[in-house]
Parts: C-alpha cells; structure tokens; sequence
C-alpha cells in the first residue's frame, strides 16, 4: 500500500468514527528499575538459564573410548546428537518431534495455570532485553535520567555512556552468538581455534549472525518483538480461559483513582474513594510500555513488574498491597457483581488433560529410550532380478543389508535366515562363523551396508510356493542381542510343480 492510500485509507477509518490507522508510530520506552519479589524471581531465572546457556558447552561427560567427550553436542559430522548418557541418531529424529509436542503442551500448560508465564520470565527475548536494560540503566542511569539526556544536546559524557552501553551490548550478543556455535563442536577445540583465528567460516558467519540478531532484538526491537513480531500473544489468547491467573489490577479496589489527598477529602466526605494513587509507577517500569490499568493486553507479557513498583507505593502511603496482582476474570467479575471470591482452580480438566499429556509423551519416550535396541538392521531385497536361477538349478535371491552398531565399541554380528530349511546364506564382505552363518564386523558408532545372497538348493522345501516369508535375525556374537526383520523369499512360479 503506498503513502497516499494508506492515508486515503486512515481518512475513510476516521471518517467512520474509527480511530488510527494501520501503522503505529514507534513511542521509545524508558522502563524504570524496581525491586520486590517479582523482581527477584526474574533475575534469579536470568542467572540461572543465561548460566546454563553459556557454560553447558564445557560441560564433560564420560562415554569411554571413541566417542566425544562434550556433555551437549551436536555432532553434525557424525549426524549424531549427545545430550548426557543420550545419544540419538538420524533414524530417531522422533525422539525431537515427542520433545516438540511435549514443549507446545507444556506452555498450553503454563498458560492454563498463569497466562504469559513463558513470556515474562523465560522467553530468550524477554531475558536478553531484561539483561540489555540492566546495563542500560547501569550506565545512564534510571527512567528519568535516560529520557533527560535523550532530550538533550549530546556532549562528551553522554557519547562515552553511549559507547559503552553499545560495546557492552555487543560483547553480551558476540558471547551468545559464539556460545551457540559451541554445541556443534568440541567447546575448547572451537575456543582455540575461533581466538587463533583457525575456525572454520561457517563458525564465523554463524556468530556473526547471531550477535546482529541479539543486539538488535534486544537492543533496538525489543517489546516490538513480542507486539508484532511473536503469534504467541495471538495463540494464548485463544487457549486462555476464564481460571487462568493473569496480572490484574482490581478495579473494583483501585477506582476511582486519585491523588491522597483527593482520595481522603472523599473518604472524610462518606463517598467511595480507590486504593489507587495515579503515580503511574506500574506504568513506568513496564518493559512493554503497558499501563496495566486499563485491562489485560495483547503487549503485556505478564512479567508482574508492575505488581512490585504497585506493592511499593502501597507500602509507603499505608494501603494493603495486592491492589496489581496475579487474579482470574471469574473472581474478577465476581466482585464487580458483589459476590464473594472462588479459590483459584489450579487443577482442573484443561490442566489435568495438558498434563496428562505430557506425562504420557515423556513416558512413552523415557520407555523408548531405555528399551531401544543399539544395533539396527535393515534389508532390502533386490528388484531387478528378484531371483536367479543357478547352474544346478539352485535358487538364489540377493539383498542389500544395513547394520548399524549404535555404540562406541566395534561389534561382531552374525546374519541368520529362518523360514525354511535347508538354506546356505553368504555375505559378500563378512566371514562365515562357527555355526555356518556369516559374520560381519561393525566399527565403533558406525553402520555398515552389504551384500547378502540366500540360496535354496534343489529340491528344498520351498519349491512349494512361489514367495515365501522369511525372516533375518542379526545376532551380537557377544551379548546375544537380536534384531529381527521380515522380508521374502522369490522362486519361479513353474517349481510349484
């Protein structure tokens, strides 16, 4: 849409009654620093999960001889992914679709019990930016500070803070691009390597972009990231319902609104005077720009800030605090009609379906993991000839076998065929072992594809039947671990005779 249609477009909206167009101008946010509980509890949570991002690549985990070393890794080379004692291959790339479906129903979970919670404490964006404002602040100082010298005339003091501020901000996205690459390589090697100069390109250019990402969507973007840009606000929107806590403030307590005195002159007066004081503190250190009086929105991210810079002023005029705090819409339309609060519901069917979910998700994965076998065989029969026919009129069928050996240590697998007697199996590249099946070698955490030919001699039994169902047992020659598959047998349909 171009300039003039866009504004055609905004006077029709307004000449309808409808007021704004479809573009907002961007408003800079200046939120103020707080203290209180909720404050805690998110920086606790940005140690913590900033700590495990950026040191968890250096963790070590022992697997013995001929596998890597790294606790977490990703090892693209190898087309393998090591998370602790787990290691998963291409083949199990369900184990990822489980931890995906166990990850959508788990925040249906979180916004069934308390609304945005992923989004005001764990969301990667909502932390980066909380850590961006930090140094912001550090630097600059606090809300009123920030916006004085944006007003003014810059100078020598406010160019220095802003190329600190800048710099640090980059070294924060540089060390958050540079932690990424550390999960597709060995951490130390990459380290060396990367400072030496010696790393390879895509390491760099993956850096690169990760740091220009971190430092403009936390930097710059910032609440614009979660109005706009995320369909999570659009989606929770959806899932919520009338039990879900969400940072409220009680109108019913609040209202009206007024200064102190304002609001004693009433009460000394007999007439309904709220809690609230309209210092616009709740608004002030909002990370999004919301004013949490006007009702539940679409930029909030439920951080519950505003709960602590509201506590705080109520602690200090003398009021009960709470006048902003975690509610559900039942008791808040219970109050506005004069009826007494409902105990918040935690459990209930919405929460008891998503969690059951989840439980059976990570059961059935936690089983499969701890039953898998770690050897796998597969066998595809040849297509073009299905058979063949030999000298002394013996029938033969070949198939092309896969034999992977899931472990760290070389494997002897022996090949056996049952469905019909007699037979003599051969494998192109294996030896024939004691009991006269063949014997095929598999490295350590490697798969092996071969040539297996099964022949029926004369006279057997199959000539009964044009294909017979057989099936191929791979035996571990050590632990006596067996994995079976089924295929056929081909003959020419004139031996029924």
């Amino acid at each position: 849409m171009s300039v003039k249609q866009q504004q055609a477009h905004e006077a029709a909206l307004e000449a309808q009654g409808v007021e704004g167009g479809l573009y907002a101008e961007h408003q800079k946010i200046y939120p103020q620093g707080v203290r209180g509980r909720f404050r805690t509890i998110k920086w606790a949570i940005l140690v913590v999960t900033l700590g495990i991002y950026y040191f968890l690549p250096f963790v070590r985990w022992d697997r013995g001889p001929n596998a890597p070393s790294q606790a977490v890794l990703v090892d693209l080379d190898h087309h393998r992914f090591y998370f602790f004692f787990i290691e998963i291959w291409p083949q199990e790339v369900y184990y990822l679709t489980g931890l995906l479906i166990v990850a959508a129903v788990t925040l249906f979970l979180m916004n069934a019990v308390a609304g945005r919670l992923w989004c005001g404490y764990l969301c990667p964006q909502t932390v980066w930016t909380d850590l961006f404002f930090a140094v912001e602040r550090l630097i600059e100082g606090d809300r009123r500070e920030r916006m004085k010298k944006a007003g003014d005339k810059w100078n020598l003091e406010t160019f220095a803070q802003s190329m600190l501020k800048h710099w640090i901000w980059l070294m924060i996205a540089w060390w958050t691009g540079g932690a990424w690459v550390l999960y597709f390589a060995d951490a130390p090697t990459l380290v060396y390597q990367l400072a030496t100069f010696q790393g390879p390109a895509t390491a760099y250019i993956w850096i690169a972009i990760l740091t220009f990402t971190t430092y403009f969507f936390a930097g710059y973007m910032r609440e614009q990231v979660c109005t706009y840009m995320c369909p999570w606000p659009r989606i929770q929107a959806a899932l919520t319902d009338e039990w879900a806590l969400n940072v409220t403030y009680r109108y019913d307590r609040g209202e009206p609104r007024g200064s102190l005195k304002k609001a004693a002159v009433l009460r000394d007066a007999g007439k309904p005077a709220g809690d609230c004081v309209d210092c616009n503190q709740c608004f002030n250190v909002c990370p999004t720009g919301v004013d949490i009086r006007d009702g539940l929105q679409i930029d909030c991210i439920q951080c519950g800030l505003c709960i602590d810079a509201c506590d705080t002023v109520m602690t200090k005029v003398g009021r009960p605090t709470g006048l902003i705090g975690y509610d559900t819409d039942i008791n808040v339309k219970r109050r506005e009609e004069g009826l007494p609060e409902l105990k918040t519901r935690i459990v209930r069917a919405r929460t008891i379906v998503y969690a059951v979910v989840i439980a059976i998700i990570g059961a059935t994965m936690a089983v499969a993991l701890g039953t898998r076998n770690v050897s796998g065989l597969a066998v595809i029969h040849d297509r073009n000839p299905l058979f063949v026919t030999l000298h002394d009129g013996s029938i033969r069928n070949a198939y092309t076998v896969r034999l992977s050996n899931k472990i760290p240590e070389e494997r002897r697998f022996e090949i056996r065929v049952e469905g019909f007697e007699p037979a003599q199996v051969d494998a192109v590249g294996g030896t024939r072992g004691a009991n006269g099946w063949p014997v095929l070698t598999v490295g350590p955490d490697q798969t092996l594809e071969d040539r297996v030919l099964v022949t029926m001699p004369r006279g057997g039994s199959h000539r009964q039947h044009e294909r017979r169902d057989i099936e191929f047992n791979l035996v571990d020659l050590v632990t006596g671990a067996t994995v079976r598959v089924q295929d056929h047998f081909m003959q020419p349909e004139g031996d029924k005779k």
